[in-house]
């Protein structure tokens, strides 16, 4: 199909490879399972392939099982993943038999091309067996949003957004799904690249269903919080559990014993004629090790 963006991408095929093994979370995937209505969404920040972080042992070989297996315990229909390499894409559409990946297929385009420059794109992984995929689309969140690897506003990396129009195979309905990564470094970039995906969401009808998932780089105390909240959007989290700041979503590895004890900076919002259900921030670890630097956060809602 074809979206309303002269940007679309066209989406490869999934690749049939074996599930993950060797842990105690999953021997093979666990597929979601369908209830009308309901869908179970994740946001991961899987933290990019870095040498430095295999030399301190929390390098992505180490991790890579165990990153699959936390998410597929979940049974999501959809997750919007953050910091995801080629190596890691390639990887995850391998362990996550049954689910397929839009938005990473492409050419790499960053100036930078070693290292943490390199470009870290956002996929968004969703059910085949659940969904059909009706269009799809991605821009840069810089002032060239064709130009891939753009950067504006003092951004520290190119960023992008990813979206998808996905239909429920059983209850018919459609949706849109947009997974974002903020600049981690400029306040400025960050209002600007929020308001650029505000700006694109609100071209729909304002019943239109639409999930909002990413790293947004800023805190509920932020401004960029505000700006999504001003534009009529839920935060799901707060929505259900109250606007006490939860606690930290990045720890550096260290889960419980890391001691800076930050902020929550990974979101799941809601538009549209969208219930919130559930929502929770996962603390999964095998034996003490972590998928990520971020834990990883789930929401559950009812279109």
């Amino acid at each position: 199909m074809v979206s309303r963006r002269n940007f679309i991408r066209a989406a490869g095929l999934l690749a049939a490879s074996p599930a993950i093994s060797r842990l105690g979370y999953a021997a093979k995937p666990l597929l979601p399972a369908i209830a009308a209505g309901k869908h179970k969404m994740l946001t991961c920040n899987i933290r990019v392939d870095l040498p430095e972080d295999e030399q301190a042992g929390f390098g992505w070989n180490g991790r890579k099982e165990i990153c699959a297996a936390i998410m597929l315990q979940q049974k999501p229909d959809i997750i919007c993943m953050q910091e995801v390499l080629r190596n890691q894409n390639e990887d995850l559409k391998k362990a996550l038999k049954g689910y397929f990946s839009f938005g990473f297929e492409g050419p790499e385009m960053d100036a930078f091309t070693t290292g943490y420059h390199g470009i870290a794109k956002n996929p968004i992984f969703f059910s085949e067996k659940r969904y059909e995929l009706l269009s799809a689309g991605g821009y840069w969140l810089s002032e060239t949003p064709l130009m891939a690897g753009s950067l504006s506003w003092d951004s520290a990396r190119a960023r992008n957004a990813n979206w998808v129009r996905l239909k429920d195979r059983q209850s018919g309905k459609d949706f849109r799904v947009v997974n974002l990564h903020l600049d981690h470094k400029s306040q400025p970039a960050r209002e600007k690249q929020m308001e650029m995906v505000l700006a694109d969401a609100a071209q729909y009808p304002r019943d239109y269903p639409q999930l909002l998932a990413g790293d947004f780089n800023a805190s509920a105390e932020n401004k960029v919080y505000e700006l999504v909240i001003s534009a009529k959007w839920k935060d799901i989290y707060t929505t259900l559990h109250g606007e006490a700041e939860p606690g930290y979503t990045v720890h550096q590895f260290q889960g419980e014993n890391y001691s800076k004890k930050g902020k929550k900076i990974d979101f799941i919002f809601c538009k549209g004629e969208v219930t919130a259900q559930s929502a929770g921030i996962l603390k999964d670890n095998v034996k003490g090790k972590y998928p990520s630097d971020h834990y990883f956060v789930s929401a559950e809602v009812m279109i």
